[in-house]
């Protein structure tokens, strides 16, 4: 199987540009995966290649689980990762790019910014390969080159010092294809002509022969399940997941769909309703906050009187943006009223990167909204062990709705309650 890690020293140096690039060229033989708990870079992902992307997160799952997650999941020609930050970033969580690939036994190709140097570059790669033992540094691509005779510069001295690296090529500065563009989710879904042009321009003067040759896992595989065996419930599940709630990690909706006796995805924006023979609601994170994303809901009546009817005797889960959604308003922005939670949007983030709960769940949280007054809900999340965090999750009956992003293969069972199973 081949597979592919790709990292860089920080972020905003092209790991987004050359992992597009990649699945756009391999877009029929791919199977995109993020390192962590991001949901954006999967979104775009599954945008560029048409295949859902899957987080490998040895933070939130443990190292078998990641390694099961990974093995699952590569069904494709050839698996490509796209890193979080830096290389050794999130290390001090055992969540890095260099945590995943060395776990999984895959090669690391870095991109580096070479604008106004050349020696240096490799001083770099050799702080990189040599800060921790068994990393998988083995190729490098070269970002903001200026010119042939630059990138020239740059290779004499990098295959001077190491015969063990491969020189893969290089990108130019200031593509064409992304002077009026900004690459992410504001790239429409149809505009794959842009996909295009972006992935010729950006692999031009890049190797793919030697990167194919590069490109392997030799993940240990178990046929030992490592999650606790969860049964099957004879239960209706609809999933409220649209541009809005978009937040889904694709395991997470596998889970369900092998757990449950029937999933209906449900699109607020287009106004469809929760169908009536549903038994559970779970709404996904997103954007619910925002007036760009408030407009494209407000008016979606039939959903909202459709889900206020399930929620008189029914159950409703709902994550981040879906808790939102269950609360009576977030600044001026009216929502459902069926948790007694008030909301202000801040400037600032009031809560970023992984948490711990009460039930013992590792989590991610990631929001610009904060609960006004100070509410007693189920449980708090905590940064490090007994640190005090404020509520984070609140239920009133059968309608319950958290701040906490979790994968539910491997935490099910802990929040089946608030599932009412």
């Amino acid at each position: 199987m081949k597979a592919l890690c790709i990292s860089a020293t920080a972020s905003n140096q092209g790991k987004t540009i050359l992992t597009t690039a990649l699945l756009y060229h391999y877009k029929k033989s791919v199977r995109p995966f993020k390192i962590g708990p991001d949901f954006i870079d999967p979104l775009f992902h599954k945008k560029v290649c048409d295949t859902p992307s899957v987080n490998l997160d040895t933070c939130i799952m443990n190292k078998n689980q990641v390694k099961w997650i990974f093995n699952k999941y590569s069904n494709k020609n050839i698996s490509i990762l796209e890193g979080v930050m830096g290389f050794y970033d999130g290390i001090d969580k055992g969540s890095s790019a260099y945590d995943v690939s060395k776990l999984l036994n895959i090669p690391t190709v870095l991109i580096l910014d070479a604008s106004g140097s050349y020696i240096t570059l490799s001083a770099i790669i050799k702080g990189l390969k040599e800060y921790r033992e068994g990393n998988t540094v083995k190729a490098v691509v070269f970002n903001h080159v200026s010119s042939q005779m630059h990138f020239e510069l740059i290779k004499k001295q990098v295959e001077k010092d190491f015969d063990d690296i491969v020189i893969l090529g290089w990108i130019k500065s200031k593509l064409d294809s992304l002077d009026s563009i900004h690459l992410g989710l504001d790239l429409e879904d149809n505009d794959k002509d842009k996909l295009e042009e972006i992935s010729k321009e950006v692999l031009t003067h890049i190797d793919l022969k030697k990167l194919e040759n590069i490109a392997f896992s030799n993940c240990e595989t178990n046929d030992i399940y490592p999650f606790e065996k969860i049964e099957k419930y004879n239960k209706h599940l609809a999933v409220v997941n649209d541009d809005n709630f978009a937040f889904l990690y694709h395991d997470n909706l596998e889970f369900l769909k092998e757990h449950f006796s029937k999933v209906t995805i449900v699109n607020s924006i287009k106004d469809e309703i929760i169908p009536s023979d549903c038994d559970i609601v779970f709404i996904c994170g997103g954007y619910i906050e925002t007036q760009k994303a408030y407009d494209k809901f407000k008016d979606s009546k039939n959903f909202k009187n459709s889900l206020i009817n399930h929620a008189k005797t029914k159950v409703v889960y709902g994550e981040c943006a879906g808790l939102i959604l269950l609360g009576r308003k977030v600044d001026d922005k009216e929502m459902l009223g069926l948790l007694p939670l008030d909301f202000e949007l801040t400037n600032r983030p009031n809560r970023l990167g992984y948490y711990d709960n009460d039930l013992g769940i590792t989590g991610h949280a990631f929001h610009y909204t904060k609960v006004i007054g100070d509410i007693k809900g189920e449980y708090t999340l905590y940064k490090h062990k007994n640190e005090y965090e404020i509520y984070a999750a609140f239920k009133k009956e059968k309608v319950f709705g958290t701040y906490l992003h979790t994968m539910f293969r491997n935490n099910f069972s802990k929040i089946k309650i608030y599932f009412n199973l």
